[in-house]
């Protein structure tokens, strides 16, 4: 199935198309401040840029196994935080190099969204090996100290991006409508916690742009268990904080992979995003 990497413009409406893949299945883009796409493919990290100009080139890392989709950039976009498929959280330069691991404890599965804006803490999704419904919200130091847990085991929560002032973290969770993720909100200390989309569609991934005017999220067809891909999708644009109200921007086939993590761009005016036309 063929891949094809966009960038979609707010204020025009505008969706250009970056890159087509029939050979590596690239998934979640990150936007740099350099205006370099930061895509994962076949358990490898890959650069591109963003306007389109030239072809995927991969980013060399070493003393890291294969990696999954969810990757963040830190502060500053020196940095890159990984989750691999071994269960685990790494950090690496993003110019490439060695990695380096973050995370121990072998009875739970690390599964990274967000950094703190001050570029001290990770928020991520834990999983107490192998029971995936004991998906929870913890955080973490860079330095893999001070764990804390935010969500008690119990809600399937996933996604946890924090808020560009740091003042909440952002996520979808079964909590309030079991087998039914809703997009919710609460403090990084476990306080407050608010659900903020209500509808008979299935939610997942928020993410804010960097002016914390916008956020995007990925919309799944009701009844849909989970964040599986090869299914029409929707990405839902958010003003402010107006969460009942959201407005579809594009419709595409995709879901896993498409919008995994932050892709917005330094300027608040555009994402990115991966669709897999469907080839049946």
């Amino acid at each position: 199935m063929p891949c094809r990497i966009f960038t979609y413009d707010i204020v025009t409406g505008e969706r250009s198309l970056v890159h087509t893949s029939t050979s590596v299945h690239f998934e979640a883009p990150n936007w740099t401040a350099a205006d370099m796409l930061i895509v994962n493919g076949d358990g490898l990290l890959w650069a591109l840029p963003a306007d389109g100009t030239g072809e995927p080139r991969r980013i060399p890392l070493h003393g890291i196994p294969e990696i999954n989709n969810d990757h963040v950039l830190a502060p500053g976009h020196e940095t890159i935080y990984l989750s691999a498929n071994d269960g685990h959280l790494y950090r690496a330069p993003l110019a490439g190099g060695t990695a380096r691991r973050i995370t121990f404890d072998d009875t739970r599965r690390h599964f990274l969204h967000g950094v703190s804006p001050d570029g001290t803490r990770l928020a991520y999704v834990g999983v107490d090996r192998p029971d995936w419904s004991t998906a929870s919200l913890l955080t973490v130091g860079v330095d893999g100290t001070g764990t804390t847990r935010v969500t008690p085991v119990g809600g399937v929560d996933d996604g946890p991006e924090y808020t560009p002032d740091g003042a909440w973290l952002h996520f979808n969770t079964e909590r309030f409508s079991p087998g039914h993720a809703q997009i919710a909100r609460i403090r990084p200390d476990g306080s407050d916690l608010q659900q903020l989309t209500d509808d008979e569609r299935v939610n997942w991934f928020p993410h804010f742009a960097p002016d914390g005017r916008h956020a995007v999220h990925l919309s799944y067809p009701p009844g849909t268990r989970g964040h599986p891909g090869d299914l029409p999708v929707e990405l839902r644009l958010v003003e402010g904080d107006d969460w009942r109200s959201p407005r579809t921007v594009v419709a595409l086939h995709g879901g896993q992979g498409t919008i995994n993590v932050n892709s917005w761009s330094t300027d608040s005016r555009r994402f990115a995003y991966v669709d897999y036309p469907a080839t049946r």
